[in-house]
């Protein structure tokens, strides 16, 4: 036994399988946001004061959270600020998945602001929009960076009218005492929620894994019952690659259909719209058929382990917000992924209210399905390829 070579170097192969999955677990250990982008839109409309200049108070803030931005040393920072002209641009803007959250200031902002100062106080208010079907751990920490942010609001507004009742000598009244509480109040809502039944947000991912152990199973099998077939042109070879091609259409079939009535009717998952959500998965796992049966078409056998290392490295960064990435796993990993447009559709079909159109989700997998199936059928008319037999007539 310890002359096999084979056995001698098993410890450095073991070694070389644990780093490799390791590297999985470097996503989600050292996972830093990056210019998570956060909506505010400021709609303050000022407010006149005698022999002062007309303040706006909502423009003072928003100047105050960009100089705040660019002060910091990162060059990326974990915020990244967008100004937008008005509430309902905004609210397209969260439908569309461009904004984790978003600060609103509205019109009467000075206003209330100023009134502050007068026996009649009136505390203003600002709308906190968080985007939850958008990635649950992102937008949780969008909405806890703006709630940061009013936080320091208020505690910079009641140093500033507690100065001035002091110089002033003052005495306050109960109202004004209380309006000092909370001198800025703030109203926080929750837009495209994930709702019950949906993993913590996490229903699209969910999904992933057993679509695509199947799509490579379904295509492992098809390939390999098809390679022990007797082939004897390059005809017959082309009908049993468009064989393939069709029996996969059906398999896909089964597993998008199974697979949302599984996860809709025994797992408990709330499926808005299941013929939709069937249709797509059906779509998503036929894409994935073909392009496991192209590779496989091409390398053989030995290409089925891309497929699986795919399966390691992809699940666990199709869960995080590509602003949590690093630089290498988004740029290198996660933009090569074809799952993640899988992940993708899902989440408008589950949290936005979509339906099944010819949105960027469906245009990729149907593409990536049309170029491997190209590749397959090319792969028909290579040489080694085939056995042909040449039959002569002619005894010589």
């Amino acid at each position: 036994m310890f002359k096999n070579k084979l056995v001698l170097v098993s410890p450095i192969i073991a070694f070389a399988v644990i780093f490799i999955f390791s590297l999985t677990l470097f996503p989600s250990v050292q996972s830093q946001p990056k210019n998570l982008p956060i909506a505010i839109v400021n709609e303050d409309e000022g407010v006149e004061i005698p022999n002062q200049p007309k303040m706006n108070m909502g423009q003072t803030i928003v100047e105050m959270i960009q100089k705040s931005s660019a002060s910091t040393k990162d060059k990326d920072p974990t915020v990244k600020w967008v100004e937008v002209d008005s509430i309902e641009a905004v609210q397209k803007g969260l439908d569309n998945q461009k904004y984790y959250a978003a600060l609103v200031i509205p019109k009467d902002f000075s206003p209330k602001q100023a009134s502050l100062r007068t026996s009649a106080p009136s505390a203003p208010e600002v709308q906190i929009f968080i985007n939850q079907g958008m990635n649950t751990a992102a937008s949780t920490m969008a909405g806890q960076v703006l709630n940061g942010v009013v936080d320091n609001m208020n505690n910079t507004v009641r140093k500033q009218l507690l100065d001035g009742f002091e110089k002033q000598g003052a005495t306050l009244t109960a109202k004004q005492a209380a309006s000092l509480a909370v001198p800025i109040a703030k109203k926080v809502t929750n837009v495209n929620e994930i709702g019950m039944n949906s993993a913590n947000g996490n229903a699209p991912v969910s999904l992933f894994q057993p679509l695509w152990m199947a799509s490579l199973a379904s295509a492992a099998i098809i390939f390999i019952s098809i390679s022990k077939m007797p082939i004897r042109t390059r005809k017959e070879n082309l009908v049993t690659r468009i064989g393939q091609i069709i029996m996969g259409a059906v398999v896909a079939l089964v597993i998008g259909f199974g697979i949302t009535w599984i996860a809709d009717g025994m797992v408990g998952l709330n499926i808005p719209n299941f013929m939709d959500t069937a249709l797509f998965l059906s779509i998503t796992s036929f894409s994935f058929f073909l392009m496991i049966l192209a590779v496989l078409s091409l390398l053989g056998l030995k290409g089925m382990p891309i497929f699986i290392l795919m399966l390691f490295f992809g699940a666990p960064l199709l869960a995080m917000a590509p602003e949590m990435m690093s630089p290498f796993y988004h740029d290198w990993v996660y933009s090569w992924l074809p799952m993640r447009f899988m992940v993708e559709g899902l989440r408008g079909f589950f949290f936005f209210g979509e339906g099944l159109t010819w949105n960027t989700p469906v245009s990729v997998l149907v593409w990536i399905g049309l170029v491997s199936m190209i590749v397959i059928l090319s792969t028909a008319l290579k040489r080694n390829g085939v056995k042909e037999v040449v039959s002569d007539s002619r005894n010589i």
